[in-house]
């Protein structure tokens, strides 16, 4: 097996790209003819300390104090080398490949007849061409200098004479049995100097082989790369030359660059080898025969969906039940019963899943409160959620996805009790029959394998809706704390009234229905000051500025309190599983000390609670019968709309918590899990309590709660990424009985919790949220330096240029979404989901016609 190995007094990162073993060029071929002597020298271990050496003795006038200075026996010192495999460089996917050879060509630095012996001769020679080219751009540029730079002193001087070894150096090795060979016939050195500009490649061919020590005894080609220390990520010394040692490694090419006698003749050899290592996409090249698939892998194109593949009806079913079935008993053992046990992971996951449940939970029984008259209040709200939540932990295919009502099941809510109120309707009854016509539809949808369309969102139309929400958090608890402001920061009444409508008016909130519960809320409370618990008629009639400000206060500092601690897992206190604890319980210890802060420490200043009105009854099934039949094709209607927006939002969360960097290996189960949320809203609907779906970010924190992550450093970038997560049902079902017993906890003591808390934990699941977002990550690249680009799949493959045109075509379709996600009109929000639908042919019809197809397929990639 062939591979690069980079060599240095320096930290060289990379990862093994290996391929198969050949025999070396002409000028290698003499080692045969030494016997087994020859390969004393070229085979060495890979941890071997002297396995990269290159000696240079030069006499140097070490003075007689410098010397007796040194309290190191016989000259003996420190040395710190590092060897590690890099990549070899994919010319087919990586488009810096072709620019760096592009970039040589233009500025072509050749030496074809080299008649130096020495290491420092040829080094300097290589140098001064680039210094005395016409077209030379380093006015700053010392060859002595850089000299220096090139080789790294091993240790104290000797009297008359020191070691020096070259300081980074890159090289071609073959893996065998008994060690590692070098390929003895070339050699790539890169340096970086601050007194560089640009970078710079020089190729030099010796005249005959060369001896310079261990690992490098017939050397005929040298590439020196120079390059600035901060340049961007693709663009380093070590990228320049992992390209052309890529090249170099090829045995064919090196004894057809033997054979050119002009540099014209040299470059074509160099064009030639590009295309040779470009792949077809008929399959590798009959000259390539050498390489390995892994160097130079083939992006499977994607599969168009077919009738077929619908049928026969209820496949995806058995197929789903089929993979989990076998691992169910594994989802309740798993991290509790062997050798590798994570019981306080799961303890504090539950806890932070209870709390991140319940908050908006109670939110949204005091929207729904408010909006249909205690038809559907706090107590059905948390119970449908547990009784929900528990039939999904026991009996889903993928437990780590966690159920909530959500902002635009609210959004329905309102419409029906809106039409029931026109057409004098039985509230109750014309919502359970809404949700048996979605339930209906969803169970068709699973039967019929509708799941598989889910297949067509690429990565990045998910990552717009998803930011598209993270964004709706954050925008809602901006509009509560405006409006609290509004409301409890007046100078005088009159005057507060005057600029509260006057805000309202800018931020296009006014009296229709908000973007999701919160700012509906807030009207709703807000509006109506003496329903507020615990406020008395003096402050409703005249504001308190102390109430706005410690709402700000009580809301920025949840928010930093919660994403520091989900941070202390990266700083060095305390032991390490104290800050995995701390880190995992941010939310629950935020929002505890918080509660506590406003409800005893400021208890002069009143804060808004949620409303809250006692059920009558909480299981009380409605009529069906009392509807007519066009009262209840009308639900039918609605129940299509709301089946289409349960459609894309199970599998569009289930999507991104199976996503491959999660590193799931229990499998999926889109079919199956569709099907069992019909069963549970079927339930919710007859009881009149309100529906649940998969909810984001919700699931995919969850999965990173339970997730075992380590830092990685790559080109100087650190990056987290996911070793193994538990999946186990344990978390969601401790979760939702919590979520149950809550009800006990009514009114006393869950209204101590105050609004501005759920605005920071909103903000808070929002930040956390975007940090894996690639959009977010594409946008940031805007207002980065170069240098400091991190070195993702993207970066390498595609031109910096698409890079920003994508992020902007997908910025775009973000404000599409906005335009009607956040409409005033709540029947614009109902016709959402179908916009969510345009978005494929978008991504595969009008994108490919602005930017090229292999560009948009590379930064839908995963990796």
């Amino acid at each position: 097996m062939q591979a690069l190995l980079g060599g240095s007094l320096l930290v060289v990162v990379g990862s093994p790209g290996y391929l198969k073993c050949d025999v070396d060029d002409a000028s290698e071929t003499h080692e045969e003819s030494l016997g087994e002597e020859a390969f004393d020298t070229v085979n060495s271990s890979i941890v071997s300390g002297e396995s990269v050496r290159f000696f240079v003795h030069v006499n140097l006038q070490v003075q007689p104090s410098q010397a007796a200075e040194s309290e190191l026996p016989d000259g003996c010192g420190l040395l710190h080398t590092s060897r590690k495999y890099l990549k070899l460089k994919n010319f087919e996917e990586e488009i810096r490949a072709h620019r760096d050879l592009d970039g040589f060509l233009d500025r072509a630095s050749i030496i074809l007849n080299e008649t130096a012996t020495s290491l420092d001769d040829v080094l300097r020679a290589m140098l001064l061409r680039l210094v005395h080219k016409p077209d030379n751009t380093e006015p700053d540029c010392n060859v002595d200098l850089l000299m220096a730079v090139l080789f790294t002193d091993a240790g104290t001087p000797m009297e008359g004479k020191a070691v020096h070894l070259l300081s980074d150096t890159i090289q071609g090795v073959t893996a065998t049995v008994t060690g590692v060979q070098y390929q003895q016939s070339w050699l790539c050195i890169i340096c970086t100097s601050k007194s560089l500009l640009k970078r710079h490649v020089c190729i030099s061919r010796l005249v005959r082989p060369q001896n310079w020590g261990e690992n490098c005894c017939e050397v005929r080609f040298v590439i020196l790369v120079l390059a600035p220390p901060k340049m961007k990520s693709t663009k380093t010394a070590t990228e320049v030359g992992r390209t052309f040692a890529t090249m170099f490694l090829d045995i064919t090419f090196r004894q057809k660059l033997l054979k050119t006698r002009t540099e014209e003749e040299f470059k074509e050899a160099l064009v030639h080898q590009r295309q040779l290592l470009t792949v077809m996409d008929q399959g590798p090249n009959p000259s390539l025969k050498n390489y390995s698939i892994s160097s130079i892998c083939v992006q499977k194109s994607h599969q168009p969906l077919q009738h077929k593949d619908f049928f026969p009806v209820g496949k995806g079913i058995r197929e789903d039940f089929a993979r989990r079935f076998p691992v169910y008993s594994l989802d309740f053992t798993d991290g509790i019963i062997g050798k590798n046990k994570a019981v306080g992971k799961f303890i504090t996951t539950t806890l932070f899943l209870y709390f991140a449940c319940l908050l908006p939970t109670i939110a949204f029984g005091s929207l729904n409160d408010e909006i249909t008259y205690g038809a559907i209040d706090v107590q059905k709200t948390i119970a449908g959620q547990s009784i929900g939540g528990l039939l999904y932990a026991l009996f889903s295919g993928q437990p780590l996805v966690v159920l909530l009502t959500t902002a635009p099941l609210a959004l329905y809510t309102h419409v029906i009790r809106g039409i029931c109120d026109d057409y004098e309707l039985d509230f109750n009854t014309f919502y359970a029959w809404t949700g048996l016509w979605n339930s209906f539809f969803l169970a068709l949808y699973a039967l019929f394998n509708f799941s598989l369309i889910m297949s067509l969102f690429k990565r990045s139309t998910e990552e717009i809706i998803a930011l598209f929400i993270s964004m709706t958090f954050v925008l809602d608890a901006v509009k509560g704390t405006v409006k609290i402001f509004q409301k409890y920061y007046g100078i005088s009444h009159g005057n507060h009234n005057a600029d509260h409508i006057s805000v309202l008016s800018l931020l296009g909130l006014g009296t229709s229905l908000n973007t999701s519960f919160h700012t509906a809320l807030n009207t709703s409370l807000l509006a109506n000051p003496p329903e507020l618990t615990s406020v008395s008629s003096r402050s409703a009639e005249h504001p308190s500025r102390e109430t706005a400000v410690l709402s700000l206060l009580i809301m920025l500092g949840t928010l930093w309190l919660s994403y520091t601690l989900y941070q202390f897992k990266k700083s060095p206190y305390l032991h390490p599983y104290m800050r995995e604890i701390l880190s995992d319980c941010a939310l629950p210890i935020s929002v505890l000390t918080f509660s506590l802060i406003s409800s005893y420490g400021f208890r002069e200043i009143k804060m808004s609670k949620f409303r809250y009105n006692p059920s009558e009854s909480l299981f009380k099934i409605a009529e069906m019968q009392s509807l007519s039949l066009g009262a209840i094709g009308s639900a039918m209607g609605l129940g299509f709309l709301l089946s289409m927006l349960f459609f894309i939002e199970q599998n569009l969360v289930a999507a991104l918590a199976n996503a491959p960097e999660n590193r799931l290996v229990k499998g999926t189960a889109y079919h199956w899990d569709l099907l069992l949320v019909a069963v549970i809203n079927t339930g919710l609907s007859l009881f009149g309590m309100p529906w649940i779906h998969a909810a984001y970010p919700h699931s995919p924190l969850h999965v990173r709660a339970l997730a075992v992550v380590e830092e990685r450093v790559e080109n100087g970038h650190i990056y987290e990424t996911i070793v193994n997560v538990w999946e186990t049902r344990l978390t969601t079902l401790g979760a939702s009985i919590l979520v149950g017993f809550s009800l006990l906890l009514l009114p006393v003591p869950l209204q101590w919790i105050p609004k501005p808390v759920l605005y920071g934990l909103f903000l808070y699941i929002a930040l956390t949220s975007i940090d894996a977002n690639q959009l977010f990550e594409r946008m940031a690249l805007l207002l980065k330096d170069q240098a400091s680009y991190p070195p993702t799949h993207y970066i390498r493959r595609v031109p910096q240029r698409k890079i920003h045109y994508f992020t902007g075509l997908q910025v775009l379709q973000l404000l599409l979404l906005c335009a009607f996600g956040m409409s005033p009109l709540p029947y614009m929000k109902m016709i959402f989901p179908l916009i969510m639908m345009a978005m494929i042919p978008i991504r595969y019809k009008l994108l490919p016609r602005i930017i090229e197809a292999k560009y948009l397929d590379a930064m839908d990639a995963e990796h």
